[in-house]
């Protein structure tokens, strides 16, 4: 009674009892019953409006989109040749910085809305990756828990198998010599018939301890004469790894073939290996064009932001599609989970071949519940016993006349003995206990772990649609802001300015030009020109000196300045001004003697 306290019991999540209870609605829009019946055509059609909602949050983005698109390609473009001035005094304004005008408060603001829409991709794509994980645990603990129970069926089948084939060999091999042996003592020949008919018996009972037929199948077989003729249709023996099928049946007279746990797991063993690397590249393939749009955006590069926007329009397709089937299947899994039993007592390919009474003894396996094969196991260990006792008088009485018979009846003694093994061993394995543990096990996997990594997946695929959206939002702006600075750059003359000077006082340059150009920076004035950026005297004339050498004033060293190193075109502008009004006064006083 202790161990049968410690029976572990399934109660549905708080994930499960939400989505249960939210309302559903068909496609007459009435409220109707949450029951999880996949096989009825009205449930089916609730599951497919869930997943057109999807379709509709889809066409929503796709409307989003083109507003932007047509806001950007349309009126941008109208008001990009009035709005060129505005751009430039708004530049100067800036302080030679580029970012105090409306282009660069437009980059700044499409950068920080590509960023921020891919730091929430990010965030969904680390959502998605634990989902994935979380539904790959609780799927491999279901197929583990299937498996197992699996292993059991068969272990039950096999020793059914054995007992009764070794009940059959002894019946036509030993018993049956027995009996030619023993022929003339009546006490001898009547322990042997009584033997032989116990044996057929036991092999009768135990060909009905199949699950898969029940114990339905007990007045019939206990009725029956021969053994050797009922004992048909038994699960065939098969390894852990592959489920018990029951023998194939008349191609006249087909029947259901009920659950096998072994080729349920093998079959969801195979879709949760693709499933899950589905999503692990989609995953990745969000990922790249994250990392590869901030690329794009940083290099100005327009194939790659060709080629991402394309990827990007992919990634929306299937966020929005991927959420569709996850709702779907939310919905149906938490239907299930609610009540699991009622769903599996109800389905035909569970007691297509199992009583009732099975089913609810191993799914509930509680105390008030008794065994439904109690009565077999009973009849079998009586039959047993008295097995046991024949040969026991027959020992004790018969071989002393009939010494030829003892082989005979060491060999059916040991038969016995494996018998007895083998229903010990049966009766542990049709407890209840190992059975529901594992059908406990593999509701936890399913509906506890397997249910929240679906709401995370959900979760990644919403917020992977709503992130690409922003990104496909914000991406026209991008490209036009790497237009506008292409085509300064084609305005610029690379021959006449200086190659490491910076595009802004390239531009600035440009400007000043415009408003007034200066005169020419190289043009001669004689032979005392000087250097407009050159602080230093120019030199003096020569003389001639007394000894009729050429010579020149020699000038103080403390006078003597070094040119500047560089220039700038600012500095340009600013000397070139200053030049347009020279003091010739100053620099004749300066350098006359």
């Amino acid at each position: 009674m202790a161990a049968m306290a410690t029976v572990p019991s399934y109660t549905p999540s708080l994930w499960v009892r939400l989505c249960h209870a939210l309302p559903r609605l068909d496609l007459t829009m009435q409220t109707r019953d949450n029951i999880f019946t996949p096989d009825s055509w009205e449930y089916q059609q609730t599951l497919l409006v869930l997943s057109s909602l999807s379709a509709i949050a889809l066409i929503l983005s796709l409307l989003i989109v083109l507003s932007f698109l047509i806001h950007y390609c349309c009126c941008h473009r109208s008001d990009s040749g009035n709005s060129s001035e505005e751009e430039e005094e708004d530049d100067d304004a800036s302080g030679g910085h580029g970012y105090g005008g409306r282009k660069g408060r437009g980059i700044c603001c499409v950068t920080w809305v590509s960023v921020a829409a891919v730091t929430l991709c990010c965030v969904a794509i680390g959502v998605g990756f634990y989902g994935n994980s979380e539904a790959n645990d609780g799927m491999y603990q279901l197929t583990s828990s299937l498996l197992t129970a699996n292993y059991t069926l068969t272990s039950i089948d096999l020793l059914v198998s054995d007992t009764v084939a070794g009940l059959q060999q002894s019946v036509t091999g030993s018993l049956t010599s027995m009996e030619e042996l023993f022929g003339s003592s009546k006490p001898a020949l009547v322990s042997t018939r009584s033997c032989r008919r116990l044996s057929e018996r036991v092999a009768l009972l135990l060909s009905s301890l199949t699950l898969g037929r029940g114990a339905g199948r007990l007045d019939g077989a206990a009725g029956a004469g021969n053994g050797s003729e009922s004992i048909v249709g038994v699960l065939t023996p098969a390894p852990p790894s592959v489920a018990p099928t029951l023998a194939p049946p008349s191609l006249t007279n087909p029947a259901p073939v009920s659950f096998s746990p072994g080729w349920a797991a093998n079959t969801l063993m195979v879709n949760e290996d693709y499933r899950w690397l589905s999503y692990v590249l989609l995953l990745l393939l969000d990922l790249v064009i994250c990392l590869f749009i901030l690329l794009g955006l940083a290099r100005q590069a327009r194939w790659l932001l060709i080629l991402m926007t394309v990827l990007a329009w992919l990634a929306l397709f299937l966020s929005w599609g991927s959420l569709g089937l996850e709702t779907a299947t939310v919905v149906a899994l938490s239907d299930f989970c609610s009540d699991p039993n009622t769903f599996v007592l109800n389905s035909t390919h569970f007691n297509s071949g199992t009583n009732t009474e099975v089913l609810d003894y191993y799914l509930t396996c509680s105390r008030r519940t008794n065994s439904p094969f109690q009565q077999l196991l009973t009849q079998s260990q009586r039959a047993l016993s008295s097995i046991h006792s024949h040969l026991s008088n027959l020992e004790r009485d018969a071989l002393p006349r009939f010494p030829k018979g003892e082989k005979p009846l060491r060999e059916v003694q040991q038969m016995l003995n494996v018998t007895e093994g083998n229903f010990h061993q049966l009766v542990a394995l049709l407890n209840c206990r190992g059975l529901n543990k594992d059908y406990i096990d593999s509701l936890k996997g399913l509906c506890y772990d397997g249910m929240e990594g679906l709401l995370y997946l959900s979760l990644y695929s919403f917020l992977s649609a709503l992130a690409f959206t922003a990104i496909l939002c914000s991406l026209p702006g991008a490209w036009r802001s790497f237009s506008s600075d292409a085509e300064d750059y084609e305005d610029s003359d690379s021959e006449s300015e200086d190659p490491f000077t910076s595009h802004q006082a390239r531009r600035q340059t440009a400007t000043a030009s415009q408003r007034g150009a200066p005169p020419p920076f190289y043009s001669y004035q004689g032979d005392r020109w000087t250097h407009p950026f050159s602080s230093a005297p120019p030199l003096p004339t020569p003389n001639v000196s007394s000894n009729g050498n050429p010579g020149y004033e020699s000038l103080p060293l403390t006078d003597r300045q070094s040119p500047p190193p560089s220039y700038s075109p600012s500095m340009l502008i600013g000397y070139g001004g200053s030049q347009s009004h020279p003091n010739s006064t100053r620099s004749r006083n300066m350098y006359s003697h």
